[in-house]
């Protein structure tokens, strides 16, 4: 008899860990709007118990019971499982947003002492976090910049007289919003010269970007990979959500703090998003050939004088190597200077039609903002400009509309300098 063919990710989103018997025949799976959930009798509600606080581990073929909705839902627990398809991960958490993910991730797995390193730039919510909420705790962070050699980078580490303290390295690769590159394996060995038989240096990422679909980190070593679901997983501007994914080991730890916290996501958020994990390719295929096109056409602008975007990339460039070892598309975010400043970036946001003028991005319809003063505000400004990322910069997140329409409206609009 052949083999049976291993099933794609995007086959399994219609079904997988889903059994129709358990709600009435129903197709789709419900939405399980409840707090509590019944148990058949008192020896099965400890049991339960047991399991989801850590006092014993599963039998074989036991599956984890139902107990509450700050613990577990059907709607996050299916959800969680077809997540993991995508990036090979063995075990995940969704949350009610992207910083609700990181937040309750670093602070259960840093203690106070602990040294954080990180890529530049970063999402501003991720680098206010960062760099003032967490020197609150006694957790200390420092950054490295696209680029710097591993040599350069343990220079800074050892700098901060915290080397025998570094607990976590963590990056945005591609970065929001200059589509920098991070080296996934330089990180790795980074975290592996740092790590002692006694304490394991983690290694985590943003991949919001470029998404399960375009990027796979795990593969390339990392041991834990966040999501601000909001973007392409959700993909249609109508739910707040993040995802983490991992090794069983510490995703027990980040989702039993997760029950803690209260992070969780509602099963109403975990029901859309199992929606939209059914059109994740699909969408996210169209936006990058969309972006591929724009970004060709951007870069032969008169009025535009520089583009940011992974498709532009040529073999030489200190990132192609990178490009092409961690990333399977350039994705669909573009960053593009204008020629002038926040006078003129202002006035080409203004003037589009089309597309619309909001933070946010990965959703279906073309968004455009202006980094340097909205998403990237908590940033330093000296930093900021050091990064490239300067008051002429537009930030722009490509839908599924036709090519065409968009270029059009970007022309329009840049005609108004």
């Amino acid at each position: 008899m052949a083999k049976k063919a291993k099933q794609r990710p995007e086959s399994l989103m219609m079904s997988y860990g889903y059994k129709p018997e358990l709600s009435e025949g129903a197709v789709k799976c419900p939405i399980f709007q409840t707090s509590t959930f019944v148990f058949k009798t008192a020896e099965e509600g400890k049991s339960f118990f047991e399991v989801a606080y850590g006092k014993r581990h599963l039998k074989p073929k036991e599956e984890v019971g139902l107990i509450y909705s700050r613990i577990n839902n059907p709607d996050l627990e299916i959800l969680e499982d077809r997540l993991c398809l995508w990036d090979e991960a063995e075990d995940g958490a969704v949350f009610e947003s992207g910083m609700a993910a990181i937040s309750t991730m670093v602070l259960e797995l840093l203690k106070p002492g602990d040294l954080l390193l990180h890529s530049e730039p970063l999402y501003g919510g991720t680098d206010h976090f960062f760099k003032q909420v967490l020197l609150k705790y006694g957790i200390h962070s420092i950054g490295f910049m696209p680029n710097q050699t591993k040599a350069e980078i343990m220079q800074r580490v050892e700098s901060t007289g915290k080397a025998d303290k570094l607990a976590m390295i963590f990056i945005e690769s591609p970065a929001n919003p200059t589509n920098d590159l991070i080296d996934m394996k330089l990180c790795v060995a980074l975290a592996k010269h740092y790590s002692t038989t006694n304490k394991k240096v983690i290694t985590a990422i943003d991949n919001t970007f470029l998404g399960p679909v375009f990027s796979h980190p795990l593969k390339h070593g990392f041991d834990l990979v966040v999501y601000s679901a909001t973007k392409y997983i959700g993909g249609h501007s109508d739910v707040i959500a993040g995802a983490c994914v991992g090794s069983k080991e510490l995703m027990r730890r980040v989702k039993s703090f997760r029950s803690i916290m209260g992070t969780m996501a509602s099963p109403n958020t975990g029901w859309l998003l199992m929606r939209s994990l059914e059109t994740l390719k699909m969408r996210m295929t169209l936006q990058a050939q969309n972006a591929e096109k724009i970004a060709k056409w951007l870069s032969k602008h008169p009025k535009v004088e520089k583009v940011y975007y992974l498709g532009l990339l040529k073999k030489g460039h200190p990132q192609y190597r990178i490009y092409k070892q961690q990333c399977l598309s350039p994705g669909a975010m573009i960053s593009f200077d204008v020629k002038g400043g926040e006078r003129q970036a202002f006035k080409v946001l203004n003037a589009l039609k089309l597309i619309k003028l909001a933070v946010s991005l990965g959703s279906t319809e073309s968004l455009a903002e202006h980094p340097y003063s909205m998403t990237h505000t908590p940033v330093n400004d000296d930093l900021k400009k050091k990064m490239n990322l300067t008051e002429k910069m537009i930030r722009l997140s490509v839908g599924v509309e036709y090519y065409q329409d968009i270029i059009d409206d970007i022309e329009q609009a840049l005609s108004k300098i």
